[in-house]
């Protein structure tokens, strides 16, 4: 059957949930926020489960995004973890890592969010601040209480991608103490927040590879023309190679 609208891969978490009697049945889930902005902007979500060998599904796909969630183990940006680094899944660390270099490598469009834009820094050599507040900087302002969002304006860098597609500075929705220190093999830091913490950065070299700290996926208004701009490079994509 004919396929019209991209395949979008959207990464899931491997988590316990309960469902009716059942308790901590482990789970492989995503925020439905993801995918309902995928399929928004015109794209087809597929969840994509934590697993080795996902790196395989570059062939099948039109685009992907990598999603929020726990710190990345920082074995893998060479340094030791900070008491603050916390809830690291080993196993969804590697299966992303082997997507996202895999992804950037077939040149498939990327938006990579949070955790994502932080696993697209890693992936190309980059580090982290393992706890911005360690820099003088109000970790009140990009992380609150459990359960809530922050919000926050970031500079958009003119010229760049990023700008072409937000149109200029936003408010958005954060939830993270961490964020890019040194900045990864081809990328640009393309949006910052008031106190310097890089927000966004992206790769000029390839079709589409952004990444943001915030959560678009939780703004329906500023956030959409992230998910739009993804989905229309993947359709791109996909008609060059039919």
């Amino acid at each position: 059957m004919a396929r019209n609208r991209p395949l979008i891969g959207v990464c899931a978490y491997e988590i316990p949930a309960a469902f009716g009697a059942w308790r901590d049945v482990l789970s492989v889930l995503v925020p439905a926020t993801y995918s309902r902005s995928v399929h928004r902007a015109g794209g087809i979500p597929l969840a994509i489960p934590p697993v080795d060998g996902v790196g395989e599904l570059v062939d099948v796909l039109d685009g992907l995004v990598f999603t929020g969630g726990a710190d990345i183990e920082p074995a893998l940006y060479r340094q030791q973890a900070h008491p603050e680094t916390a809830g690291v899944h080993a196993g969804r660390d590697r299966a992303e890592l082997e997507l996202m270099k895999a992804a950037l490598a077939a040149d498939l469009p990327v938006l990579a969010i949070c955790r994502g834009m932080q696993m697209l820094n890693v992936a190309r050599g980059g580090d982290l601040h393992q706890h911005i507040p360690d820099r003088g900087i109000d970790g009140d302002v990009h992380k609150g209480p459990p359960g809530t969002w922050t919000r926050h304006p970031v500079r958009v860098v003119p010229g760049t991608r990023l700008e072409s597609i937000l149109g200029g500075d936003v408010q958005t929705h954060s939830c993270h103490h961490q964020a890019p220190d040194r900045l990864g093999d081809g990328l640009v830091a393309t949006a910052t927040a008031e106190d310097g913490t890089v927000e966004a950065v992206e790769d000029p070299e390839r079709r589409f590879a952004v990444g943001v700290l915030w959560h678009p996926e939780e703004d329906p208004d500023e956030g959409f023309p992230l998910f739009q701009a993804l989905v229309e490079r993947a359709r791109e994509r996909r008609e060059v190679a039919a």
